[in-house]
C-alpha cells in the first residue's frame, strides 16, 4: 500500500524554468467524490490509472498502474469533464525533488509546485519562486481544476 505525503504551492514567476525542459501531461479524472478520485494520465507513450483516498492531514493513499496507451485513451473519451494538459518540470532542490506544473488550456496562468516528502514533519527548504502554500485549499487540487477551472475564478483569486 502506497502513502504520497504532499505539498503545494503556488510559483511566483516561471523565469527560472526558461532552459530547462518539461514533460506534456494529460489526464482526466473518471470518478471524484468522498475524497476519492479515479485518474487516468498519458506522458508521451507511458500511460497510468491512479486511484487516490482522502487526505488526512499532508497524507493520502495512492495506487497507481502502468496501463496501455490505447486504453488510456479511450478512458480519457469516458472522462466527465475536460481533461487538464500541463507541462511538468522536476527540478532537485536539497533532499527532494519539486514538480513545477504549468497549466494550459482553461487552467492557463496557473503555475503551482508540489514536493512529495518522506513524512508530513520533513523539513525541506522553499526556492526563492515559490510564492504561497496552498496545500490545504482543495481548489488547487487537479481534480477540482477539472471542475472548475482556473479561468473561471474571480478575478480577485
Amino acid at each position: 500500500m502506497a502513502t504520497e505525503i504532499e505539498r503545494k504551492y503556488l510559483v511566483r514567476d516561471t523565469e527560472f524554468l526558461a532552459d530547462l525542459e518539461g514533460e506534456a501531461l494529460t489526464q482526466a479524472y473518471l470518478a471524484s467524490g468522498n475524497g476519492v478520485t479515479v485518474r487516468v494520465r498519458i506522458a508521451s507513450e507511458n500511460a497510468w490509472l491512479t486511484v487516490k483516498g482522502p487526505t488526512h492531514g499532508l497524507s493520502r493513499l495512492e495506487f497507481e498502474y502502468s496501463i496501455p496507451l490505447d486504453d488510456a485513451r479511450a478512458l480519457l473519451a469516458l472522462a466527465p469533464n475536460a481533461p487538464i494538459e500541463k507541462t511538468r518540470f522536476r527540478i532537485p532542490e536539497g533532499d527532494v525533488v519539486w514538480e513545477v506544473d504549468v497549466f494550459e488550456g482553461a487552467n492557463a496562468g496557473l503555475v503551482t509546485a508540489e514536493v512529495e516528502l518522506e513524512r508530513e514533519d520533513q523539513t525541506f527548504s522553499l526556492p526563492p519562486w515559490i510564492e504561497r502554500e496552498v496545500s490545504d485549499e482543495p481548489r488547487y487540487g487537479n481534480a477540482s481544476l477539472s471542475i472548475h477551472p482556473y479561468e473561471q475564478w474571480s478575478p480577485e483569486r
